[in-house]
């Protein structure tokens, strides 16, 4: 079975950073078109924070760009997420997704958490 390992998260300072690494195991039976950072804080929606294609095309959320900067190693399968400046309203649980098409799956990691506080 696919797992979603993460690893980085924990407390950090407001304009500190920390940078979150995701990195899938098990076999991946379809074609990986998307991986990203989906982040959730407590009593919110998961939303976006950032993604990236396998073509490497990055989408961030507007709360996010300037200061955070994901990328991949494809050979992988392997994303990052760079959070600098941190504020906190980053503060979440955050997840790694790994999208597949053919078939189409969405892989979800376990999340881990960011903390931004003084």
């Amino acid at each position: 079975q696919v797992q979603l390992a993460e690893s980085g998260g924990g407390l950090v300072q407001p304009g500190g950073s920390l940078r979150l690494s995701c990195a899938p195991s098990g076999s991946i039976r379809g074609i990986v078109t998307a991986m990203g950072w989906y982040r959730q804080a407590p009593g919110n929606q998961r939303e976006l924070a950032a993604t990236i294609t396998s073509g490497g095309v990055t989408n961030y959320a507007d709360s996010v760009k300037g200061r955070f900067t994901i990328s991949r190693d494809n050979a992988k399968n392997t994303v990052y997420l760079q959070m600098n400046s941190l504020k906190p309203e980053d503060t979440a649980v955050y997840y790694c997704n790994l999208r597949t098409m053919f078939p189409v799956v969405n892989y979800w990691g376990q999340g881990t958490q960011v903390t931004v506080s003084s």
